[in-house]
């Protein structure tokens, strides 16, 4: 009797071994982030905000908590609305994170999947990783592009001078020229050049099929299967269109760098000097051409959302206005323009540029990621597949991070009698993780030689009519300011008065290019 005991209690014990591998194998709950109750079937497809979604995370945050969750379709959506919860998950967890979303309109039918904002991760992913180091990686090698961001910002102050009504337009084409000079060593034409059209289309069709739910097929991706004939199919009639254009966006700079390579008379570029690095084989001659529109196409339109809003922010705060002006005249003083020699002794305006990508934000809900395999994140089940959408207007706008966050205040950014500068806001805007945006350095010098330069020679005031009665800004009353819907957010138009400081502005302004 008692071996038949002895039995029972070794099967017992086998059983309660096996039962803990079982359970400890598979998550431990399958609850997943609390959020909006949804519908049978639909789930919450209609809890999904079409314009400016940035606002219903941020007030899904407040009810619910930094990480929350919806699902549409049985496809799980997770917003996290804290820099605390995205860096947890989205770096420290990059492993599992770091994978995109596939985009049937925008990454399959568009194409848009072979640059690297969409690029899954893997092989192909880290070798334009590689290459994007390499060639615009670190501030010793950004450094000799310096002169040519140096260049075309006078040519930019020179256009504002001649034409400031058209502020708009001349920020676009100096922010086009600076990229299309990096990424392929090409100088735009004055009027209506061919390119930059280009990329403007190229980034507005991006910014519209990126945009999660704007088009059907993103949520019942069988419909791309279709024929083009059938009712309902126009999607993809606009996808092949906006597939041409990203082709020319993609091939035709590209090939202006052979014929010019050719001739001898290539400008240095990021282009340029990997084609001549070494031989390349046909597979690394196509990666160089989507690594080199990548560049160009992911540097034209967010940098320009940047650009712009440094003027409605010295437009609409004149006391941030005169006192960036009172640091350049005190450190450079009025016989020269700044470069980026003065970069260092220039601390407000290096915490002005970090106020304007904390307050306007560019990308609001960045991009978002996707997970590669089940994981349990602080007690919530997180679903393989689930899509992870980080809301960076709210993680740049939080009063636990930000001390008063719809104000802009560069001083926010200096640390002075003791007081700790607060969080430096490009460890957020540019994205988490492997999924940060390589192109960072770029984007803060040109934002940084556009402020410095701008300020130098220019005041820049409020808008007024032809009385010279002031107009006033259209400011959102919960944003601060009004911004366009879309992946990548503009600030809507403004009025804005821009003259030159004094006869020796002009005169600098108008010296001859070196």
């Amino acid at each position: 009797m008692a071996s038949i005991y002895h039995l029972d209690a070794l099967f017992g014990l086998v059983a309660v071994f096996l039962l803990h591998r079982i359970l400890s194998s598979k998550p431990r709950t399958t609850q997943l982030p609390p959020g909006p109750k949804g519908l049978p079937l639909i789930g919450n497809l209609k809890d999904m905000p079409v314009e400016k979604p940035w606002l219903t995370f941020a007030k899904w945050g407040e009810v619910y908590g930094d990480i929350s969750s919806v699902t549409i379709l049985g496809q799980t959506i997770v917003v996290l609305n804290s820099a605390r919860a995205a860096i947890d998950m989205l770096e420290k967890k990059s492993s599992i994170y770091s994978e995109r979303p596939v985009f049937p309109m925008g990454g399959e039918l568009v194409g848009w999947e072979n640059t690297l904002v969409l690029l899954q991760y893997g092989d192909r992913f880290r070798t334009f990783r590689k290459t994007f180091h390499n060639m615009i990686g670190t501030q010793s090698v950004m450094k000799k592009y310096h002169p040519i961001e140096e260049l075309e910002m006078k040519r930019f102050l020179r256009r504002v001078l001649s034409t400031p009504h058209l502020l708009a337009e001349h920020v676009r084409k100096s922010t086009g020229a600076i990229v299309l000079r990096i990424s392929h060593g090409y100088e735009i034409q004055e009027e209506s050049d061919p390119f930059i059209q280009l990329a403007d289309e190229a980034t507005e069709q991006f910014s519209a099929c990126s945009t999660a739910g704007a088009f059907l097929v993103d949520v019942l991706p069988a419909l791309k299967y279709v024929p083009d004939w059938m009712p309902g199919a126009g999607f993809k009639t606009t996808a092949k269109k906006w597939r041409y254009t990203l082709s020319q966006m993609v091939d035709l700079p590209f090939e202006f760098v052979k014929r010019q390579m050719s001739t001898g008379n290539a400008m240095l570029s990021f282009t340029s000097s990997a084609l001549e690095s070494g031989e390349l084989d046909s597979n690394e001659i196509l990666d160089l051409k989507w690594a080199s529109a990548s560049l160009y196409s992911g540097g034209a339109d967010t940098t320009v959302s940047a650009f712009y809003s440094l003027f409605l922010a010295l437009s609409t705060h004149p006391e941030v206005a005169k006192k960036a002006r009172a640091e350049i005249d005190a450190v450079v003083g009025q016989d020269r323009l700044p470069g980026f020699s003065d970069q260092k002794d220039l601390p407000y305006i290096n915490a002005l540029t970090k106020e304007v990508l904390r307050w306007n934000s560019v990308v609001p809900t960045g991009v978002p990621h996707r997970t590669k395999e089940d994981d349990v994140h602080e007690g919530f089940f997180i679903p393989k597949g689930s899509l992870i959408i980080p809301n960076i207007w709210k993680m740049t706008h939080d009063p636990a991070t930000y001390k008063d966050p719809m104000e802009f205040n560069p001083d926010r950014f200096i640390s002075t009698d003791g007081r700790q500068a607060e969080l430096d806001p490009r460890e957020i805007c540019f994205g988490f993780g492997r999924r940060i945006c390589p192109g960072l350095l770029l984007a803060e010098a040109s934002l940084w030689i556009a402020c410095a330069m701008s300020v130098a020679v220019f005041d820049i005031s409020q808008g007024i009519d032809g009385a010279g009665t002031p107009l006033d800004v259209k400011m959102d009353r919960v944003t601060g300011h009004e911004q366009t819907s879309g992946t990548i957010s503009h600030p809507k138009p403004f009025p804005c008065t821009i003259l030159p400081r004094s006869k020796k502005a002009i005169e600098l302004i108008m010296e001859e290019e070196n």
